[in-house]
């Protein structure tokens, strides 16, 4: 059970991150996967930390999609969240279930595990009906907030729409109603954040965000322009997902590859130095 002035505090770091939402530079998260990578993020100044869910998953041996033991999931998160002095939010998927009970759970046990903020998805993971109905899910948004309230933590809810992702042969123009349509109805709910992940472009990007009218959260691949255009576009968020997790393991395989089809080491060359590494946890 936190203690009141435990409360205050994360309440005080909810609010630093609500504020990094409507700065003048993106809020740019390079999203963790567990301790170490949460540490090294801190080193570098960051100002906040984003977990993974796909990357927390992975490194449990689990898939991404909520196969992950919801409690497994959340001592991930809490991990992190002692680790670092950063505000900290969590990937939590579409909050474990698709009720509003679910949701209001899931927001509690991400407040209880040091969280200040959370992503809030809409997508099933099921082909044939892959969005929750939108009024449910406007709903869910907000439980959260009425049980962030409750509790004393103003979490920063960044509400995910999955419209431009699961839409089979639905045209771009119709994924684009769809996303605004849900955005503006979870920003009505009390979402501080839309997430609109799914490889959308520079047309795209900029009719979200004059449509929306609120913080837009991109997510970030080798095709997404470059921050100070990111900027320029008016996005307020730039989440990374699971890259970061996924570019440590390609290093990794790189290594292991090059001990086994070159039989050298070069690859110990580039490691970070034991005692810099090592450092970060004293």
């Amino acid at each position: 059970m936190s203690t009141s002035v435990e409360i205050k505090q994360q309440a005080a770091k909810a609010e630093r991150l609500r504020a990094l939402h409507h700065a003048d530079v993106p809020l740019v998260l390079v999203n963790a996967w567990d301790v170490a990578s949460a540490r090294i993020i801190e080193s570098l100044g960051f100002p906040a930390i984003a977990t993974t869910s796909a990357g927390i998953a992975n490194a449990m041996g689990y898939p991404d999609g909520e196969a992950i033991p919801t409690a497994l999931m959340l001592e991930s998160v809490a991990r992190i969240a002692r680790a670092v002095a950063l505000p900290v939010t969590a990937d939590l998927e579409a909050g474990y279930g698709s009720t509003i009970e679910s949701a209001e759970e899931t927001a509690r046990q991400a407040i209880e595990c040091g969280s200040v903020g959370l992503n809030l998805e809409d997508g099933t993971g099921n082909e044939a009906d892959p969005l929750i109905d939108a009024a449910l899910q406007a709903d869910r948004v907000r439980a959260v907030r009425r049980i962030a309230g409750t509790l004393g933590v103003p979490l920063v809810i960044n509400a995910r729409t999955d419209a431009f992702l699961y839409a089979g042969d639905i045209p771009r123009n119709q994924r684009m109603a769809e996303a605004l349509s849900r955005g503006r109805r979870y920003l009505e709910a009390g979402a501080d954040c839309i997430f609109v992940p799914g490889g959308i472009d520079r047309a795209e990007i900029s009719q979200l965000v004059r449509g929306l009218d609120a913080p837009l959260n991109v997510l970030a691949n080798e095709r997404t322009p470059p921050l100070a255009e990111l900027k320029s576009l008016g996005v307020k968020r730039v989440s990374l997902g699971s890259s970061p997790m996924a570019y440590a393991m390609a290093c990794f395989k790189a290594a292991a590859l090059e001990v086994r089809d070159v039989g050298t080491f070069d690859f110990a060359g580039r490691r970070i130095p034991y005692a810099e590494l090592n450092a970060l946890f004293r």
